[in-house]
């Protein structure tokens, strides 16, 4: 078996000397396994993928996904300047609600800047002649199980609702963007929005050149109808005569990332509790801000039940409850699975936890070390 295709248990446990923890990991084979997919829908449907990098932005590993993938799609000035010189390609350059500052800043990185609302189109758009210009719209239906996460809930600000004004503003732009997807791996609902989509902007859409779905659809997910998705794509883009573009961010980079722990010490409260060198508002605040418990990748079966925590001073830094297959002992490594999206970019400081290393198991079977972060950095973090 070679380095490559190593379990990825087996590979924590082989460079446990080598790679102290906290880290997180990138497993570029799995990764990979995902770009495939993406590649297949956009030579099938015709529909073009953009990086989201705010949900994923570790560019050590932009070689690889920019062979499969045709750029990058941003929330702010950083992550625009960031695409255009880690990854390349496309640069969408969307935002919900630019500054004077950054619209003169993202003009040199930008393929296209994406406008949240009908009044930034109409100031910036001036100084913007020469790009092809968005809008984002808010179709008022959204598939989402979080009211935090949800685009279309009530008051959203995210997005043009008012369909007289976007029709006003048609001229001015060349394309828009429809970001109303939360995790959905559902292609039947998908399907719904999309058909709500069509019957409600038919006069807009017929005078675009390209449509962006967003992110948020897990067409990656095993087991997704991934022709039927294509079809849908494809059959949209003819019958409106739009390039479509979508936004993977999570389906891109799920199931490839790790994040590796080591048991520091084991207490007892009427149950058994690890905790181990990570903590979860600092390392994984999804968890927290979503009340989830960490994914992990071990069999769930013998008599070995502890709540895994992190070391932080908040209560309620705990990762989950788990039962593993051998007694967990200090020193024992605890790796949670699915850490590569929305952990890595919403990681920080709190408490002065150590920042967990930045590892990369390349597609050769050779695992790198691409960062690792000292006081220093915690120093120059603050002022």
């Amino acid at each position: 078996m070679s380095t490559a295709e190593k379990p990825i248990q087996e590979l924590i446990r082989e460079h446990r000397a080598s790679l102290p923890t906290p880290y997180y990991l990138i497993d570029e084979p799995r990764l990979l396994e995902n770009l495939k997919k993406i590649r297949y829908v956009r030579e099938r449907s015709g529909a073009k993928s953009v990086l989201a990098l705010k949900c994923f932005s570790t560019w050590a590993v932009f070689d690889l996904m920019r062979q499969y993938m045709d750029g990058t799609t941003s929330s702010s000035l950083y992550e625009a300047r960031l695409g255009y010189e880690k990854f390349g390609k496309e640069v969408h350059a969307y935002c919900v609600a630019f500054s004077d500052e950054d619209v003169r800043a993202v003009r040199p990185f930008a393929s296209k800047v994406i406008f949240n609302s009908v009044s930034q189109l109409k100031r910036y758009a001036p100084s913007l002649k020469g790009l092809p210009l968005g809008l984002r719209v808010n179709p008022g239906v959204s598939h989402s199980d979080f009211d935090l996460a949800d685009p279309a809930r009530r008051y959203s600000r995210l997005g043009a609702t008012a369909r007289a004004e976007i029709e006003e503003a048609a001229p001015l732009i060349s394309g828009a963007m429809f970001h109303c997807n939360c995790e959905n791996d559902d292609f039947k609902k998908f399907g719904e929005i999309l058909d709500h989509i069509g019957r409600g902007h038919e006069p807009l859409l017929r005078r675009l050149e390209w449509v962006s779905f967003g992110g948020g659809i897990y067409f990656t997910k095993e087991g997704y109808p991934l022709d039927a998705f294509c079809d849908r794509l494809s059959e949209f883009s003819r019958r409106f005569g739009v390039q479509v573009y979508l936004e993977p961010g999570e389906t891109a980079v799920t199931r490839s990332g790790f994040f590796v722990t080591k048991v520091l010490d084991i207490v007892r409260n009427e149950i058994d509790i690890a905790i181990v060198d990570g903590a979860v508002e600092p390392h994984m605040l999804d968890l927290l801000i979503y009340r989830t418990d960490a994914k992990i990748e071990i069999p769930q079966r013998g008599g070995h039940t502890y709540m895994v925590a992190g070391r932080t001073c908040l209560a309620g830094d705990v990762f989950g409850t788990y039962t593993f297959p051998e007694k967990l002992e200090v020193g024992s490594l605890v790796p949670f699975a699915d850490a590569a999206g929305y952990s890595m970019v919403k990681k920080n400081w709190f408490n002065g936890v150590q920042m967990p290393a930045i590892v990369v198991r390349r597609l050769d079977g050779r695992v790198e070390k691409v960062k690792e972060f000292t006081y220093e950095d915690y120093l120059l973090n603050l002022s």
